[in-house]
């Protein structure tokens, strides 16, 4: 099959979050099983920095922009596939992240830029020639994609998938930008992307697409409930015969503790000793205290309320206390940053707080750490758990979306039969995170148990071979 994949970021190219290493694992493995995968991203000026040589394959003319959108060819790191980026300097060549200035405020024609992300996508569909290539399926990931499903709803013989990586971000624009985007007054209805009166992009991928999934099966049941719908299950529930949840997978080529070169020292579930010998390296780069018998805590993500670092901050003084070192990595809102600054200021020899995205030192956090934090409010799928559990790193998470389908908690029959991964709490507390963070520090010390519970974690298959798979059969269900 032909496969275009649509979104707002692809590792290496530009990465904020989950979904950039998804629409770069996933296209990789469809690939490999012998698909012919193209990835449409924006040219953002950061990501064209990083382009080597790439070749112009067309000049797209849409109507009212001024002068052609220029689309830029090159390779994706060992894969067939290709990447595709929408080149239009007004639109993308500015500095800030895909989705906000350097201030952290939205860009104020984000409607325009990925309209204009979308609307090349259905150029793609409607003008083969011009690229001498058409696609069989377009994969559409999360709102800034969400137009392409409504644009090309005419054409039957194109399968129509659209992927939310997290309901939360919606697309959401006034009536006014509607009009000022000239798009068919039809649109504007309650079965099309009108939402209580405003815009709504990833309405418009639910609505029009052939298929909706998710990227856990849980996260697919919990976006139809009033809890975490954001005011769609409505919606979703009508729609649930076409909605379905396929688990994300990690890429083994970018995150294998037996091949990675981010980290000091290679090791396997059988080779564990070079896990020990990473721990040390790494708090000795971070300036913490070492105990032999405290276990090294991690987190690795976005400093914002929905992955629960209120409650890791609440949770922070009793582990402190005891002792336990702990290594916090990410960027988010700006008052949570400071609070977590402030701690690290006030324990140097504890806690070590980096601020910002690092990929080489997430690499190194997933091997040195004993145990990775992960309290999420939400979780569609997340990606660190796994990331954790296949480089002997025990979890410790909240039972909600991706986290539910991953993580086996530890408990007396699942410790017993060897199928436990790591510990999970229900309750959304920073009371129920400790409890859950007692759990597994009792456990630490039981060097046999803890043993069986990071080689089982290390032979979990979250292969995107797996993943892939399935996409594959739903592309062709119909």
């Amino acid at each position: 099959m032909r496969i275009l994949h649509v979104a707002s970021e692809a590792y290496p190219f530009m990465k904020t979050g989950g979904l950039a290493d998804v629409c770069a694992s996933l296209p990789r493995a469809q690939a490999r099983l012998g698909h012919d995968v193209r990835v449409l991203i924006p040219a953002y000026r950061a990501a064209t920095a990083k382009l080597r040589a790439p070749k112009t394959i067309a000049d797209v003319q849409l109507s009212g922009l001024p002068g052609d959108v220029r689309v830029l060819e090159t390779g994706m790191q060992d894969s067939t596939s290709k990447v595709w980026l929408v080149d239009y300097g007004p639109a993308f060549d500015r500095d800030g992240n895909p989705y906000l200035d350097d201030t952290g405020i939205a860009w104020r024609d984000n409607a325009e830029r990925f309209l204009l992300l979308c609307r090349t996508a259905v150029s793609i569909v409607h003008e083969p020639a011009l690229f001498g290539w058409r696609p069989d399926v377009v994969h559409c990931h999360d709102w800034q994609a969400g137009m392409v499903a409504p644009l090309i709803d005419d054409d039957q013989d194109i399968v129509k998938i659209f992927t939310v990586h997290n309901l939360s971000y919606q697309g959401i624009f006034p009536r006014a930008t509607f009009t000022s985007l000239g798009l068919n007054e039809e649109l504007w209805a309650m079965d099309g992307i009108e939402y209580l009166d405003q815009m709504s992009f990833i309405k418009g991928g639910i609505v029009f697409s052939d298929w909706i999934t998710t990227v856990s099966p849980t996260y697919a049941r919990e976006i139809q409930t009033s809890e975490l719908g954001c005011g769609l299950e409505g919606l979703l529930q009508h729609r649930s015969d076409r909605l379905m949840g396929i688990l994300n997978g990690i890429d083994y080529d970018e995150w294998d503790p037996n091949t990675d070169p981010h980290i000091d020292y290679h090791y396997t579930a059988d080779t564990l000793h070079g896990k020990l010998r990473n721990k040390v390296a790494c708090m000795e780069r971070w300036s913490l205290h070492r105990s032999d018998n405290a276990p090294l805590f991690g987190f690795v993500g976005r400093l914002v309320e929905q992955k629960g670092i209120d409650l890791l901050i609440a949770a922070l003084p009793e582990l402190l206390a005891h002792g336990f070192p702990f290594v916090v990595l990410g960027t988010g809102d700006p008052e949570l940053e400071r609070k977590l600054q402030a701690i690290g200021r006030a324990h140097p020899e504890r806690i070590h707080v980096r601020i910002g995205y690092d990929e080489k030192m997430s690499h190194q956090i997933e091997a040195a750490a004993d145990i990775f934090v992960m309290p999420s409010r939400f979780e569609p799928c997340g990606l660190n758990q796994m990331y954790s559990m296949h480089y002997g790193t025990v979890p410790v998470v909240s039972q909600t979306g991706g986290l539910t389908d991953t993580v086996v908690p530890a408990a007396p029959q699942t410790l017993a039969d060897k199928t436990a991964t790591g510990f999970s709490f229900t309750e959304l507390t920073a009371e129920g995170l400790g409890a859950a963070i007692r759990q597994s520090v009792e456990l630490f010390d039981n060097k046999e148990r803890w043993g069986a519970i990071m080689r089982t974690g290390m032979t979990r298959d979250f292969s995107w071979r797996r993943s892939a798979l399935a996409y594959l059969d739903l592309y062709q269900a119909d």
